[in-house]
């Protein structure tokens, strides 16, 4: 339905406009007449019509996509349907009312619900083409599904490239700005290469690895050219398995030392040593060198300037919440791209209170962490073993040995990404993430939700299993918090602030150890900065939108990147605010 320009507003997309009403219960779009679908060779199969965004949602929810959390409980009725409480679609909050209006009715009001439309989950879908590829619609081949935006999809070839080429019909075609982008993959193996492509020609944007073998001809080559991108919205951070049950990779030697660490991951004050031993400066060092390794940084799952409270930002508030959670968390600071929280005194403190307790329960030390690797990513064993020395330097190896375990890159992915069920996941301590999906807090706290998360597998957990664990770890009072803030719909205020309570929780609970961002990456480049559409959310502001990205024949420079950086950033501000004060007219 709709966009966001470059500033991060939401804009008209394929919805020229549309309205809420006063009870924020119905959405209410207006379609763009003259939008078409076309085919991968650009040949036009039919108008897009109001009817395609309801076939969409048909499709996702007889089909059961993995997305279908982001509006299972939004849509009305949506629910009972994909739960078999009913077998009629049109009982669905989400009509034609005719060929150019679709109409959305919620549950209850959502201020951020316009985010939402950004992501592939309420997209439309012809009923015509679905029927004509059968099983195989969306399979991965460019003639798998139909095009209404910028680019149709040339070629896709797994672990080499993928190619896409202007849609010369699409409706805003002025604002695309590139004829071809070609994506080419890259494992982590060859960090030269990347360098070596651009220099070449090939490659419109590198990455740069200050701690690469060739990091000083880079640098001399391109001393007045190497920027840093903009933190993102994703938000990495190391979690622990508290119920692992595979063991395919491990250096443990027998069931006591397997048990031995389960029962340290179960203690508060062990992961909260943990947490507090890691030197998260050196750790972004690796890839992003002395200079940069603060750049990257991030203290807590949601971005503290993700959302405002008043006059403060998100982390602000979660600062104040968590100093009153204990003494531990007195002088942190959760600001982006600073360590607010290594501190190898507070590492110190909370491992002998762990340590005690785990020895009066016959536990012996030291305790083994596994930790997975890729033998492929250079940049990962670098960061892991920065992890390792780090927290084997603050706690003593003679209480904590942190076991990397290199495989295949394959392996890798099968022992945590890859792995569908919290049994299959094979380790101890990993690297995970998340992305957010629409414009709330909630996008970042409920993925730990013992009923529902998105991540609760990361964790060893399954939704609404292993209670005992559950229990012991307080995920049943995390779960409250949440529940409580999601409940507050009238005062937005509020509700962030009940969050900022949630998020406080998490940072107690030390399940998670915050790493890094996403972005904040030293840089070569032809690009033209901040002309692509911005936003942390959705599928329409993210760095694999290339509408409205412009390209220059020079290398752009440090200074013009600079000059270019305080320019949006005073544009932002401004448009920002307009776009605040213009809600009111989409008001009914």
């Amino acid at each position: 339905m709709l966009e966001n320009d470059k500033y991060g507003n939401l804009v008209p997309s394929l919805a020229e406009k549309w309205t809420v009403s006063k009870d924020g219960l119905t959405y209410t779009y207006t379609l763009r007449k003259g939008a078409k679908w076309y085919t991968s060779d650009g040949e036009e199969y039919a108008d897009v019509k109001a009817q395609d965004f309801v076939t969409g949602l048909k499709h996702a929810a007889d089909g059961k996509s993995e997305a279908l959390y982001l509006v299972q409980n939004s849509i009305k009725g949506l629910d009972a349907y994909i739960k078999g409480e009913s077998k009629d679609f049109s009982t669905v909050g989400v009509k034609a009312l005719d060929d150019h209006t679709v109409q959305y009715t919620l549950n209850q009001p959502e201020s951020y619900w316009n985010s939402k439309t950004t992501s592939g989950i309420l997209f439309p879908v012809n009923a015509d083409f679905l029927a004509s590829q059968g099983s195989g619609f969306g399979a991965a081949k460019p003639s798998s599904i139909l095009y209404n935006g910028p680019y149709l999809l040339k070629s896709l070839t797994a672990k080499s490239s993928i190619e896409y080429k202007k849609n010369t019909n699409y409706w805003d075609k002025d604002n695309v700005l590139i004829e071809n982008v070609k994506l080419s993959y890259y494992d982590g193996s060859d960090q030269e290469s990347l360098v070596r492509n651009f220099t070449d020609g090939a490659y419109t944007l590198a990455r740069v690895f200050p701690n690469s073998s060739n990091y000083a001809s880079v640098k001399k080559k391109y001393a007045d050219n190497i920027t840093y991108s903009q933190q993102g919205g994703t938000s990495f951070f190391y979690v622990f398995n508290v119920n692992r049950q595979a063991y395919h990779h491990t250096a443990k030697i027998d069931d006591k030392q397997k048990a031995d660490t389960k029962a340290a991951i179960l203690n508060k004050d062990f992961r909260q040593a943990v947490g507090f031993a890691f030197d998260r400066k050196a750790y972004a060092a690796q890839t992003n060198g002395e200079d940069g390794a603060t750049m990257v940084l991030r203290n807590l799952a949601v971005p503290p300037t993700f959302v405002q409270i008043k006059d403060k930002n998100f982390g602000e508030v979660v600062q104040e919440k968590l100093t009153t959670l204990g003494q531990e968390w007195s002088s942190v600071k959760l600001d982006d791209a600073q360590d607010g929280l290594y501190n190898v005194e507070k590492a110190k403190a909370e491992f002998a209170k762990a340590k005690a307790t785990l020895e009066a329960q016959g536990v012996n030390f030291p305790i083994h962490l596994d930790m997975p690797v890729s033998q492929a990513d250079k940049a990962g064993i670098q960061q892991a073993s920065s992890f390792k020395q780090s927290v084997e330097s603050a706690l003593g190896k003679e209480n904590v040995i942190v076991d990397l375990q290199q495989m295949s890159a394959d392996d890798f992915n099968n022992t945590g990404y890859l792995a569908n069920t919290a049994a299959q996941k094979d380790y101890d301590l990993s690297t995970s993430g998340w992305t957010p999906d629409y414009q709330d807090p909630s996008t970042y706290l409920d993925v730990f939700d013992p009923t529902k998360g998105g991540l609760l597998t990361s964790i060893g957990l399954e939704a609404g299993q292993n209670q005992d664990i559950v229990s012991a770890l307080g995920l049943n009072e995390y779960k409250d918090l949440n529940d409580a803030a999601n409940k507050e719909i009238s005062d937005v205020n509020a509700r962030y602030e009940k969050y900022a309570v949630s998020q406080a929780w998490l940072t107690d609970s030390g399940l998670t150890i915050p790493s890094i961002s996403n972005g904040a990456n030293p840089l070569i480049q032809r690009s033209v900065p901040f002309t692509r559409a911005y936003s942390w959310i959705g599928t329409k502001g993210t760095v694999t939108n290339y509408k409205y990205l412009k390209l220059q024949k020079d290398v752009l420079t440090t200074k013009e990147y600079t000059k270019a950086f305080e320019d949006w950033t005073k544009e932002k501000k401004e448009s920002n605010e307009k776009a605040q004060s213009d809600l009111v007219n989409h008001v009914e």
